[in-house]
């Protein structure tokens, strides 16, 4: 294959990250997987349609510089305060065990098996520090798709990611030291220490007031691309005075970060810095992926397989063990372990810095190599059936959850016509303060396992529990309730709860949070009675202010308004009637009206439109289908027995629709 010039290389790569990543995507599985296999199949060892892997190389070394960055950018001393059992308790425990576990049986193996496997001391400590990382980018990601981050595993494993990623730095610096000559390895260390101190002392005593007075500056010049590029300078510079140092790229750029996140810029430059960040990440892993040479791991499977199966297990044995010492149950243990036995991001970033300082053998990298990456591709499996694994290897797991079913269903027991409200946050607090006062019954469903027991203590009705998961969803009535609400804003999730309901309560109505309309389609064919989107009704409270403070008299502004929601909220379209509305004004109002159809009566089998409910003044605003569907009114739609009609119109107008409706067949008029 020809030489390709340096835009048709750069072209090339981009449109492999871009194949990538939408196929994993189409998958549903992390977009770093898609870089590492694409690096794989466009490598100098497989399809050998990129030859030049240095250049790519040299773009994912800025790739790990704004990890690090990133990684610096949300060190929080808070957080850390606020986890520091899970922190400094099971994550560093987790690294150091591991590292002692992982490094004795590399030692272990090259003493049994010495043609096999030739490693050094210095070779297996660097091993043993990346293999002891996890993947902080893949396992969040799943986490937050099943909505575990607060789960009692996900706290834990969230402890055990952050120690992780602080235990990088440290590691960063005794790396490229370990590949020093023996006699003078300890004066290299000594050296590496010292001058890791001296730098990181001096930039965090006087850094965070320089950067301080330094992104002020920047800030007041009101221009978003000298920002940007500022950022890109104290990052790189950084990088390049660790360098000089003798230190590691990274390093540098995890002290830019953590000077930055001590200013109020942080948020800002989160949202800058992400773009390049990602870009530059996958070029990273593309390189990774280039390393490695399937003929030698053809030849080498066994060890492999080997590398892959002990590091995966002795993880995973050990996390669960230290987390069920440190007073998890053993549900929650197992999870946790399951979770993190795969290799990370940050275990090939250390792996490229033992291979510069040839602490392990090139006959034994692509092995390594391929272990790291089978384990993070089978990662998104792993975690799938987590659950079905724990419930089997776990004898009391079905009775822990038994006993959080039974919790739910006795705060729930005496409910009925009750609200589900999914998610107690603020505006799942808000709705049950207002239900309350309408002397309505509700309970709520959260994960926040500190939010519940505060609000519980209080007397709310909140209990622990998921409700995307069916048996949470009937413990807490769903058969008795009069309606859901997913408070929390999350697409997935609620396509979740409207499976759930659907399929096992279809009569009862589900009401759907949203940021915006972008999903409205398909949370209303998946049954939501109705979709509100936040940025809608920010802009109608918006425009009624700015109207209000124009001039505009405030019952134009009222109706203006009302008539905006009622094009977008057919359910707003008037009022259910009730025992307080039977006055002589009343009467004169339009209001709601439901009407469920019985199978023998005239008007099921024909269309909407032959009814011609229009003409008596009555109009059809909502259609609800015996299994829950939301249907759209149109006049071709024909009608079914136990469809549920939402009718709007005047008390009389209604009063004949219903007549007409509820015909019986044979009659006529």
């Amino acid at each position: 294959m020809p030489r390709m010039s340096g835009l048709e290389l750069t072209l090339f790569y981009l449109l492999a990250a871009v194949l990538g990543v939408v196929v994993c995507r189409t998958l549903k599985l992390p977009p770093m997987l898609g870089y590492l296999a694409v690096g794989v199949l466009i490598g100098p060892n497989a399809l050998a349609l990129a030859q030049d892997a240095e250049s790519v190389h040299y773009l994912g070394e800025f790739g790990v510089v704004f990890l690090m960055f990133v990684i610096g950018l949300e060190f929080n001393l808070g957080k850390l305060r606020a986890m520091r059992q899970h922190v400094f308790g099971l994550g560093l425990l987790q690294v150091v065990l591991t590292m002692v576990a992982i490094g004795g049986g590399a030692l272990l193996l090259g003493w049994l098996a010495p043609r096999l496997w030739n490693l050094s001391w210095q070779g297996a400590l660097a091993l043993a520090g990346a293999a002891a990382m996890s993947s902080t980018a893949l396992v969040v990601k799943l986490l937050s798709d099943r909505l575990e981050l607060d789960s009692e595993h996900g706290r834990r494993i969230m402890g055990i990611l952050l120690f992780q990623d602080l235990a990088v730095v440290p590691l960063l610096v005794l790396i490229p030291a370990l590949g020093s000559p023996a006699e003078m390895l300890l004066g290299a260390l000594g050296l590496a220490l010292l001058k890791a101190a001296v730098l990181v002392g001096l930039l965090l005593t006087g850094g965070q007031r320089v950067m301080r007075w330094w992104l002020t500056l920047v800030a007041r010049r009101k221009s978003e691309e000298l920002f940007v590029l500022n950022l890109l300078l104290v990052t790189l510079a950084l990088a390049w005075l660790t360098e000089l140092a003798g230190l590691s790229l990274a390093l540098g750029a995890f002290i830019a970060g953590m000077l930055i996140s001590e200013t109020e810029y942080k948020h800002q430059v989160e949202t800058d810095i992400r773009p390049f960040h990602d870009v530059l990440l996958g070029l990273f892993f593309i390189s990774i992926g280039m390393m490695l040479d399937w003929r030698q791991v053809a030849e080498n499977w066994p060890l492999v397989l080997l590398l892959l199966a002990a590091p995966l297990l002795i993880k995973l044995i050990l996390i669960a063990v230290l987390a069920r010492y440190l007073g998890a149950s053993d549900g929650v243990a197992l999870r946790t372990g399951l979770y993190l036995a795969q290799a990370g991001e940050f275990g090939f970033v250390l792996l490229t810095l033992a291979q510069e300082g040839r602490l392990i053998p090139p006959q034994l990298l692509n092995p390594v190599l391929a272990s790291m990456v089978l384990s993070m591709l089978a990662t998104p499996f792993i975690i799938l059936k987590a659950n079905a694994i724990v419930m089997k290897l776990v004898a009391n797991e079905w009775m822990q959850q038994s006993l959080q079913m039974t919790t739910i269903a006795r705060k729930a027991i005496n409910t009925r016509q009750h609200v589900i409200i999914c998610g107690y946050g603020r505006c799942g607090q808000n709705l049950a303060r207002m239900l309350d006062k309408e002397g309505i019954a509700s309970i709520a469903l959260d994960l926040d396992p500190d939010r519940v027991r505060q609000a519980a203590a209080a007397g709310n009705a909140v209990v622990f529990g998921d409700a995307a998961r069916i048996q949470s969803l009937m413990a807490a009535g769903l058969a008795r309730a009069s309606a859901v609400v997913v408070t929390y804003i999350d697409t997935p999730a609620a396509m979740k709860v409207l499976g759930c309901v659907r399929e096992h309560a279809p009569a009862v109505p589900v009401i759907v949070r949203t940021v915006d309309d972008h999903d409205l389609e398909k949370l209303q064919a998946a049954g939501a009675a109705e979709v509100v989107p936040e940025a809608i009704e920010g802009s109608l409270m918006l425009a009624s202010h700015a109207l209000a403070l124009v001039g505009v008299p405030m019952r134009r502004v009222i109706r203006t308004v009302q008539e905006q929601r009622d094009a977008r909220y057919s359910l707003l379209r008037g009022y259910f009637h009730g025992s307080d509305d039977d006055t002589v004004e009343e009467l004169e109002h339009e209001r709601l009206a439901t009407l469920t159809l019985p199978p023998g009566v005239r008007a099921v089998g024909l269309e909407l439109g032959d009814l011609a409910l229009h003409a008596i003044g009555v109009r059809v605003v909502q259609l609800r289908r015996p299994d829950g569907q939301m249907v759209s009114p149109a006049d071709d739609l024909r009608l079914r027995g136990g469809d549920t009609l939402v009718l709007s119109g005047l008390p009389q107008a209604i009063a004949l629709a219903e007549e007409k409706l509820l015909r019986e067949r044979g009659r006529t008029g």
